[in-house]
């Protein structure tokens, strides 16, 4: 980027949908403390796991010993495998991914032992291997609340007051995908923020425009055209009830100057006025808490997932939202200034496999290892972010949120005899970590058939280990909303108590 780059320019450079459509209707303040007739708020993190996070390769594995079937199932060697309270953890150092000449070291134990207390494994069997259809129920619990996603459910209970109450960070995953239930209210919604590093720049229609009017002048222009133009052209009047036409023409009317007078192009602002990002030239600046954001997340400028984070807090902190949906995407990502040559990739120089967690067709362990440890270390960082952060009441906004490792399904079991680099199909047999001081931490709800390695259930009510039951979608589900605080009455959605803390 050079100092010739206006914003118009900056924006034609980010996907489409950038602008006008990057803002729901919404109140201009959130009350962050609760009310009388309102709870506090709970803040959802959902961190999609594309290609299917297997939970035998991390929180759940089994040793090669406690198998009798362990030289044709994906058990580990003993060796490998730590036990601390509850859980499992794999450490592994790999001087490949499969045919990929690259070297890594991937730790799930340090995460463990940091946040073993808040976490939560939970069982549960899915009903597709389809990843889009996976990735829906994953968040919509297979229609279990009328097809509202928990997105959605989140938004419904905390988001009203809050300017972009559900934001979705990475595009194009069933993970994002709006429900069924159309009898919600616009806001709920979740909003695509493609480019998170940009997008900032779309919550403000008149800050950093080159060459622009007074700011008195550019509101006249805005309702000459809204109140006067459009109205009276021909194609308002043929399609102006139009549902969608209502919602873009709330977007931009009290929904865009709420957003506009809360001064989110700069609070969300990742970048520093620099040379390369010149915001003070356009009249722009960066937000007051960048300089925390960045070094939590170094690699912000040209790692996606990096950058979905750092904002994901941003929006949460602020007070924006009150759920964000993040997760790798299926592009490679290397560390920066990396060179691809004949001598192949260094010491960590891969940051993201192709295809994400799915490249485990190719090389199952390496892939689960590299992955599991690049999710946990984006947890770690907005998990001690929010812990920095006081919501009210000496209480951290980490005290009233939950980060749910959504997954599409699990990894086949089988491996060629004694292998230790193979590939795998999908599985509908798997289980998800949830991570909250709202959940029933330092707790592994099912367990695992040492013999199979398929999991199986637990009993909703107390938790116990259940072997002839398997957990579905619909109690993922239940179980989640009811942690967050979620009223369901009415909805037909079994009670979870094992889920919760202090049930």
């Amino acid at each position: 980027m050079n100092n010739n780059w206006s914003r118009r320019t900056i924006l034609k450079t980010t996907a489409a949908g950038l602008g006008a459509g990057a803002l729901t209707p919404g109140l201009a303040h959130a009350q962050t403390n609760g009310s009388k007739d309102r709870p506090p708020p709970r803040f959802l993190i959902v961190l999609s796991s594309f290609g299917g996070a297997n939970v035998i390769d991390s929180f759940l594995s089994v040793r090669e010993s406690e198998s009798a079937n362990a030289s044709v199932l994906n058990a580990y060697p003993d060796s490998l495998v730590q036990t601390i309270g509850e859980f499992r953890a794999i450490d592994l150092k790999s001087k490949t991914i499969g045919a990929i000449p690259a070297s890594f070291t991937a730790n799930q134990s340090g995460f463990v032992r940091k946040h073993g207390q808040d976490m939560m494994m939970i069982t549960h069997t899915g009903t597709s291997v389809n990843h889009f259809v996976a990735q829906q129920r994953s968040i919509n619990g297979n229609a279990a609340w009328n097809g509202r996603t928990l997105q959605e459910a989140v938004a419904m209970t905390y988001g009203e007051g809050y300017a972009i109450p559900n934001v979705h960070l990475v595009n194009g995953t069933g993970f994002t995908e709006k429900g069924t239930d159309l009898s919600l209210p616009a806001y709920v919604y979740g909003e695509r923020a493609p480019t998170p590093n940009l997008w900032p720049l779309s919550l403000d229609g008149y800050k950093g425009v080159e060459g622009a009017p007074d700011r008195s002048l550019f509101e006249k222009a805005r309702r000459l055209r809204n109140d006067q133009i459009d109205p009276s052209s021909e194609f308002y009047k043929t399609f102006g009830e139009n549902k969608r036409i209502k919602h873009w023409t709330s977007i931009r009317g009290d929904a865009l100057r709420g957003v506009e007078a809360e001064d989110l192009i700069t609070k969300l602002m990742l970048f520093p006025d620099s040379e390369e990002m010149p915001l003070g030239a356009h009249g722009l600046k960066g937000s007051e808490l960048g300089q925390k954001v960045r070094d939590a997340f170094p690699n912000y400028a040209f790692d996606p997932l990096e950058s979905q984070a750092a904002l994901a807090f941003l929006l949460l902190r602020y007070g924006v939202s009150v759920t964000v949906t993040i997760g790798p995407e299926g592009g490679a990502v290397f560390r920066k200034g990396v060179t691809l040559g004949r001598g192949g990739l260094g010491e960590g120089d891969i940051l993201n496999p192709p295809i994400s967690f799915d490249f485990s067709h190719n090389a199952n362990r390496e892939v689960q290892a590299l992955m599991w440890d690049r999710q946990l270390k984006i947890a770690d960082k907005l998990i001690t972010l929010l812990k920095s952060e006081e919501l009210a009441d000496g209480k951290s906004y980490w005290d009233h949120s939950m980060i749910y490792f959504a997954t599409e399904f699990g990894r086949s079991r089988t491996r060629p005899a004694n292998a230790m680099t193979f590939g795998t199909g999908h599985e509908l047999n798997n289980g998800s970590l949830i991570i909250s001081p709202l959940a029933n931490g330092g707790r592994v709800l099912g367990g695992v058939n040492p013999d199979t390695l398929m999991t199986y259930g637990f009993d909703p009510e107390t938790g116990r280990p259940d072997p002839g039951r398997n957990m579905v979608e619909k109690e993922v589900y239940s179980g989640i909303a009811h942690a967050l605080g979620i009223d369901t009455t009415g909805s037909g959605l079994p009670d979870m108590r094992a889920m919760r803390r202090n049930a």
